[in-house]
């Protein structure tokens, strides 16, 4: 069986009118910012641009934090859910408030039954170094590092959010952060 791969510059997935949401500068000021992504793996690199643009005018944690969280819940869109099928899509969309950043990842759906109702995570402190995929280690990630998150509950339209706040003083992640 032949393969038939071409290679294409990232920027052809970007939709006339928004390459601003990727150029990792601080541009024009907004409220709310939505973006669909193919569901190709290969286009994590626009993912992490349009998240790291998203939160320019933070400070170098908040963006890289803000960044790998959001990595983290389109890595999940593409691992357990349909949006990792042919012709397929999930979203990003990112609220900015007041004190604070909230994404949500919108999919097409658990790829494997569920009964509905809220996703867990796995307890970092836990978790074994070997733990095989869908191990929750991402949302674990989450969990611990986000002010907050969740989802809505429905696996045949997943949307799972998370909260970071602005101020990240009693993070965490200004406690790994120490200890190097």
């Amino acid at each position: 069986m032949t393969s038939r791969e071409a290679t294409v510059p990232l920027a052809s997935f970007i939709k006339p009118f928004h390459a601003h949401y990727f150029s990792r500068t601080v541009g024009t000021p907004f409220r709310k910012r939505k973006y669909a992504f193919a569901g190709l793996p290969e286009l994590m690199p626009l993912v992490r641009a349009f998240l790291d643009t998203s939160a320019a005018e933070r400070s170098t944690d908040y963006r890289f934090l803000f960044t790998l969280l959001g990595s983290e819940l389109a890595n999940n869109a593409l691992s357990h859910s349909l949006s990792s099928d042919h012709g397929q899509t999930y979203s990003l969309t990112v609220d900015r408030g007041a004190n604070g950043m909230t994404l949500t990842c919108q999919d097409q759906g658990t790829r494997n039954p569920m009964a509905p109702g809220p996703l867990t995570a796995t307890d970092l402190a836990t978790l074994a170094p070997d733990a095989g995929p869908g191990s929750g280690r991402g949302l674990g990630l989450v969990n611990a590092l986000a002010d907050r998150w969740g989802d809505n509950g429905n696996p045949k339209f997943r949307q799972v959010w998370f909260h970071l706040s602005y101020d990240l003083t009693h993070n965490p992640w200004t406690r790994i952060e120490g200890e190097q």
